[in-house]
């Protein structure tokens, strides 16, 4: 019984090949071979003229030689590894090393072969090359399939923003690496850093929190590397510090442009040599962290300005992952209205409840909330008058100060210093009142 043919990975058409070989006599012998097995075989002489026909035709498997005129194997890899071409990658070469197998490797390719392998080692190879391919094609699109219908964890929104961020956080999940997130107010830091922790290698450890802003220096010291009793008036037992309370596990560190600069360098310190010195103590204690750093801040603007240390944001931004703001992925606020209401329906006990078209329509559509937008009393205008005799039931005082801090948070476009200025408050007071209402 005829073996049937080899397929792509969508199982469809038979799977194509792109034989990149210069010598004319090899690629004809190698090209016959592959048809009577059932491929679909083109040939490129060099890198050069596989590269174009990558950019205009989708193939299954590239298989490459490696010593070639114009542009080689080692440089085609590289180029279809900057330029995202899917098409998996067998190394073919008649001068072949370990150095070469795994440069070729790292640079993607799927296997690695030598030019006088047998026709029959050459075709299991591409078969199980283009088995894996399936599977991972078929692993990606299910992915897909449930981020669309549950999010990524709790993130919501599959937008092609987001997916750019969800490959990032499945990289980075599966290593130590250090992080740094960055976004506006509101974007979800947080909620990443705590999907990095539960998705990767770390997920069994702890994972702390600690926002950097509205502490005094002394304070922020002990929060972050501890101290020991008496180190300062009220130290009255020693404190092991946030650093050494995620041991083994992850430490987000939020608002990291509000670290003094006075603290900077030992927080250098602790980042480098993987050990910490608490507060009245002067024997170093190591600690083993994942450390991801959170700004809403510009930190090389920080950095320009020489508020932030240039040394320490170079430590920080090993991988850098931005977040959008919401106006930059429209697309995932039916995703988002759908996820409130059910959330806020079982929280309150209440039946699900159900958006209108155009009311979703306009949420979409509004490029921002404008002070019309806001109740009289938040917006600072005169609230309606009451009938007399009908005066309707009084804010409390926790209701109003919440929405006078939340306009003030608006209004400054999220800055911090500028609303606790506008409500006459110092920074601390703010952060502390942030802290109370959730905001």
């Amino acid at each position: 019984m005829p073996e049937a043919s080899p397929r792509s990975p969508d199982a469809a058409t038979p799977a194509r090949i792109l034989l990149v070989e210069d010598e004319l006599n090899m690629a004809r012998t190698l090209a016959k071979n592959l048809e009577r097995a059932g491929y679909q075989v083109e040939h490129a002489p060099h890198g050069e003229a596989a590269l174009a026909r990558l950019e205009s035709v989708n193939f299954d498997v590239v298989l490459t030689d490696l010593k070639m005129p114009v542009m080689d194997g080692m440089d085609l890899l590289r180029a279809m590894h900057e330029r995202h071409i899917g098409a998996a990658a067998v190394v073919l070469t008649g001068y072949g090393t370990i150095e070469s197998a795994v440069e070729a490797m790292k640079l993607g390719a799927a296997d690695y072969l030598i030019k006088d392998a047998r026709p029959q080692e050459i075709l299991l190879t591409l078969d199980r090359v283009l088995r894996l391919s399936s599977l991972q094609n078929e692993n990606a699109r299910l992915r897909r399939e449930i981020r669309r219908l549950h999010g990524f964890g709790e993130i919501i929104g599959n937008s092609e923003s987001m997916e750019a961020v969800y490959r990032l956080i499945d990289a980075v999940s599966q290593n130590k690496s250090t992080i740094l997130l960055s976004g506006e107010s509101g974007t979800g830091k947080e909620l990443v850093a705590r999907t990095v922790h539960q998705r990767g290698i770390l997920r069994d450890a702890p994972f702390v929190a600690i926002n950097c802003a509205g502490l005094s220096e002394t304070l922020l010291d002990s929060q972050l590397f501890g101290h020991r009793r008496g180190a300062f008036t009220g130290a009255v037992a020693d404190h092991d510090g946030v650093f050494r309370a995620a041991t083994g596990g992850t430490l987000l560190l939020d608002e990291v442009a509000e670290v003094p600069l006075g603290l900077q360098a030992k927080f250098l310190r602790a980042i480098q040599e993987r050990e910490v010195t608490p507060l009245g103590s002067s024997r170093p204690v190591s600690v083993d962290v994942r450390l991801i750093a959170a700004t809403n801040r510009d930190l090389e603007g920080e950095v320009r300005d020489g508020r932030f240390r240039a040394d320490l944001f170079y430590r920080l931004n090993v991988v850098h992952i931005e977040l959008p703001p919401l106006r930059a992925r429209r697309d995932d606020i039916p995703a988002l209205v759908e996820h409130f209401l059910g959330r806020y329906s079982e929280q309150y006990q209440v039946a699900p409840k159900r958006i209108a078209p155009d009311a979703l329509e306009a949420l979409s559509a509004a490029d921002v909330v404008s002070l019309a937008d806001l109740p009289p009393a938040v917006r600072g205008g005169p609230a309606p008058e009451a009938t007399r005799g009908t005066v309707g039931p009084l804010p409390t005082l926790a209701e109003s100060e919440r929405e006078l801090i939340a306009a003030a948070l608006q209004k400054s476009g999220g800055n911090k210093n500028e609303a606790a200025r506008l409500l006459g408050i110092d920074r601390q007071r703010l952060y502390r009142k942030i802290e109370k209402y959730h905001l």
